[in-house]
C-alpha cells in the first residue's frame, strides 16, 4: 500500500497543522439531541474535523493465489505453499485508517478541542486501484481548567457519549481491527454451490467468514490495549466479500473477505490499578471554572 496523496484538513497546508476557524463560528455533525446531550455533561462543540488519506492497494504475492487457503478435513490449510498471507496488506489498511484519524486529531487540537465524538470512518474505492480513507467527527471542549495531553477519540454518538460519562466511564481512544483473507474456490465449495434443491452448509465459506472475523477481533483487542482502557465498546463489524479470477489456475475463482471492527476503548473514573498505557483523561472530572 502506497500513500499517493496526503491532504490535510481544512485550513491546513500540505503536511502542516490546521488553524482555528475565524470569527468564532463552529460547525458540527451533531443532531440537536446529540448537542443537548454533549452540553449536559459539560462539553461544547468547537468544530467539525476531517482526516483523509488516499492509498493504492495491492496484494503481496509472487504469482498464484496471493495468500489463498482452503479447508481439508475441517482444517484451514494453505492452498499453495509458496505464497504469503495477506497480513501485511491488512496491517497497511489499518495503518492508513490510523493516519487519517491522526489528521482529524491534529485538527481537533488546533481548534482547542479535548476530544472527538461521533467519529465516522469510510473507505471509498475509485479508479480500481485507489482507496480513500476518511475520518469525520465533531471536536468538543470541556468546561474545565484541566486539559488532556492528547484529544480522545470515540465512535459513540453524543447521547451514548453522555451516557458513558454518567455511568462512570470515559473514552480513551478509537480502536481498529482489520483482517483480509483469500480462499481459493476449489471443488469442496464449487460442487456444493451447484444447483440443488437441498439447503446445506458450504463449510469452506463458513470457515472463510468466521476466520476473517476472528482475525479482525483479535487485532481490535490488540489496538485497544494500546489506549490503556479497561474495556471496549464495539461498533458493528463491516464485512466485505468479493471474488476475482484466480491468477494461477484458469477458470477458477478466489474469494476475498475483508472484516473491519471499530470500537472505543473506555476506562473507569479514578482507577486504583491502571493497566499499562495512557492513563484516563483527567479532563473528565469536569471541574467548572468560577
Amino acid at each position: 500500500m502506497t500513500d499517493r496523496r496526503a491532504t490535510g484538513p481544512p485550513g491546513a497546508v500540505p503536511g502542516g497543522t490546521p488553524t482555528p476557524r475565524a470569527g468564532g463560528i463552529w460547525d458540527s455533525a451533531l443532531t440537536s439531541e446529540e448537542y443537548a446531550a454533549v452540553k449536559g455533561v459539560g462539553f461544547e462543540p468547537v468544530g467539525q474535523v476531517l482526516g483523509t488519506i488516499v492509498c493504492s492497494v495491492g496484494y503481496e504475492g509472487v504469482g498464484g493465489c496471493p495468500g489463498a487457503w482452503t479447508v481439508v478435513d475441517g482444517k484451514r490449510v494453505p492452498f499453495s505453499r509458496w505464497v504469503p498471507s495477506l497480513s501485511q496488506t491488512a496491517r497497511a489498511m489499518q495503518a492508513a485508517r490510523r493516519r487519517a484519524l491522526s489528521r482529524a486529531v491534529a485538527e481537533c487540537g488546533a481548534l482547542g478541542g479535548d476530544g472527538i465524538v461521533g467519529v465516522e470512518l469510510c473507505a471509498n474505492r475509485f479508479a480500481e486501484e485507489f482507496v480513500e480513507y476518511t475520518v469525520r467527527g465533531t471536536a468538543v471542549r470541556a468546561r474545565s481548567r484541566i486539559r488532556p495531553h492528547r484529544p480522545f477519540t470515540s465512535h459513540l454518538t453524543g447521547q451514548d457519549f453522555a451516557k458513558l460519562l454518567h455511568s462512570g466511564w470515559v473514552p480513551t481512544g478509537l480502536a481498529f481491527g482489520v483482517a483480509l483473507e483469500i480462499r481459493h474456490d476449489d471443488w469442496r465449495t464449487s460442487r456444493r454451490t451447484a444447483w440443488t434443491a437441498e439447503t446445506q452448509e458450504v463449510d469452506g465459506y463458513t470457515h472463510l467468514l468466521g476466520h476473517v472475523r476472528r482475525q479482525a477481533r483479535g487485532q481490535l483487542t490488540l489496538d485497544a490495549a494500546k489506549h490503556g482502557g479497561d474495556g471496549l465498546v464495539v461498533d458493528d463489524v463491516e464485512l466485505t466479500v468479493s471474488e476475482s479470477e484466480c491468477p494461477a489456475y484458469g477458470y477458477t475463482r478466489d474469494f476475498i473477505a475483508e472484516a473491519v471492527f471499530v470500537g472505543t476503548s473506555i476506562a473507569r473514573f479514578g482507577r486504583s490499578e491502571r493497566s499499562a498505557g495512557p492513563t484516563p483523561l483527567t479532563i473528565m472530572r469536569l471541574e467548572r471554572e468560577r
